[in-house]
């Protein structure tokens, strides 16, 4: 097994081979990754099975063998992402913002690649194919760590990417699966400075933190999502229903699935026992606040201030009952995480006011926060929801993956 620092040098000797590379050779090597990853179908289902059968022996819960889980069309799903982040305009080499200057220098910026970007993730083995096929778009060589629970799959995954850039002519070394798993192998990749250029977690609020806390190298803090639903007083409530349950149980073990219900007070009567009856076909378990619980009935779990804060990714739910728009939106900023979070409102005012209070990547009026994703967005396969402010907000596609540099052409101007 490689050392993780041996590791992240073949990854940094290699980045000028692929931040010079054409758009016509990269798009080229990802289609022949994505002909590679059906034609080894069965490669990777086995390999996919061996950790499957893993996690349910150690107790992981349904949640994460979801996230853990390739079936032929997640397959199908992360080769049709490396053909789409094909078809996508090429950012590297952009220049933007030309302007000349009093003394007649011409300035621009320009759309470069990081160098090597380095991703540590847990049990999403297609987090290996997106986050290799938007890295090697970019222009940039990629160190990725997943979780241990996923290991046969991403071994597997990256050996046949590997393979399929070699035989286009490009080093593989372009493309690195750190396999060592341990916490002393994480530690030494966020560490690796003046070899990984950017670490970008995805995961757990843990995974996320850890690195966070840990890390020496810059960071783009991603992911972690306690989503709310608002149901406001002038909501559709048919319309609230399904946007609800399918944010809530559409898929239980993504960042974008909401997490928290919040009703007005003015609704909570005729809403709340819909809601329950439609979220019951899930089996959805209920954390209540006291006039939930008095309107629901003794299946409600009362919540505690940490359930308001919590990501289940399970079949749970927070709810409570709120006094009004700005109640709903001080909740949210104080319990939320940055990520998603939506109102059903056919009040165009309360509307405006939540887009503009709520402090989040993405806000949406009258639709599902499980529209947060990079492809929803047109952004092709994703990296990642950065939930910080800098350098990058939301779904981060190829140009968020990127940097830049301001080149200058003179005519032999001196200060």
């Amino acid at each position: 097994m490689t050392s993780v620092l041996d590791t992240c040098k073949r990854a940094a000797a290699v980045k000028q081979e692929i931040g010079t590379l054409g758009t016509k050779e990269k798009n080229r090597a990802l289609l022949a990754i994505a002909d590679a990853l059906q034609a080894h179908r069965a490669e990777i289902l086995a390999a996919n099975q061996l950790d499957i059968d893993a996690g349910r022996k150690n107790g992981l819960n349904e949640g994460l063998i979801d996230r853990l889980t390739l079936g032929n069309d997640r397959i199908d799903g992360v080769a049709d992402g490396c053909r789409q982040v094909a078809a996508l305009p090429d950012p590297i080499g952009e220049v933007t913002e030309m302007k000349v200057t009093p003394n007649g220098l011409k300035i621009g910026k320009k759309r470069v690649p990081m160098g090597v970007i380095g991703i540590i993730y847990e049990a999403r083995p297609n987090v290996t194919v997106d986050a290799a096929a938007l890295c090697f778009k970019a222009g940039s060589a990629c160190v990725l760590r997943g979780g241990k629970e996923a290991f046969h799959s991403n071994q597997c995954l990256m050996g046949i990417m590997r393979d399929a850039i070699a035989s286009c002519g490009l080093s593989p070394d372009i493309l690195n699966l750190i396999e060592d798993t341990t916490h002393e192998g994480a530690n030494v990749m966020m560490q690796a400075n003046g070899l990984i250029d950017v670490l970008i977690p995805r995961g757990s609020a843990r995974l996320i933190q850890a690195v966070v806390k840990t890390a020496t190298v810059p960071v783009i803090e991603t992911g972690v999502g306690n989503c709310h639903i608002y149901v406001d007083a002038s909501a559709d409530i048919p319309m609230a229903l399904d946007i609800l349950e399918n944010a809530k149980c559409q898929r239980i073990s993504v960042c974008n699935a909401a997490e928290s219900l919040l009703v007005h007070r003015d609704i909570a009567a005729q809403f709340l026992p819909l809601a329950k009856q439609r979220l019951d076909k899930h089996q959805v378990i209920w954390h209540g606040c006291p006039k939930t619980c008095e309107i629901l009935g003794n299946d409600i779990i009362p919540a505690t201030d940490d359930d308001y804060g919590t990501e289940y990714l399970n079949y749970e739910i927070s709810c409570k009952v709120i006094d009004s728009t700005d109640a709903a939106i001080d909740h949210i900023n104080h319990y939320n995480t940055g990520h998603s979070e939506a109102i059903v409102t056919h009040d165009y005012f309360n509307a405006q006011r939540f887009l503009d209070r709520v402090d989040a990547a993405a806000v949406y009026v009258n639709a599902s926060t499980r529209f947060t994703d990079g492809g929803e967005f047109g952004f092709g396969a994703e990296i990642g929801i950065s939930t910080q402010k800098l350098h990058a907000r939301g779904p981060m596609g190829l140009k968020e993956l990127t940097s830049n540099k301001y080149i200058i052409y003179g005519e032999g101007q001196i200060r």
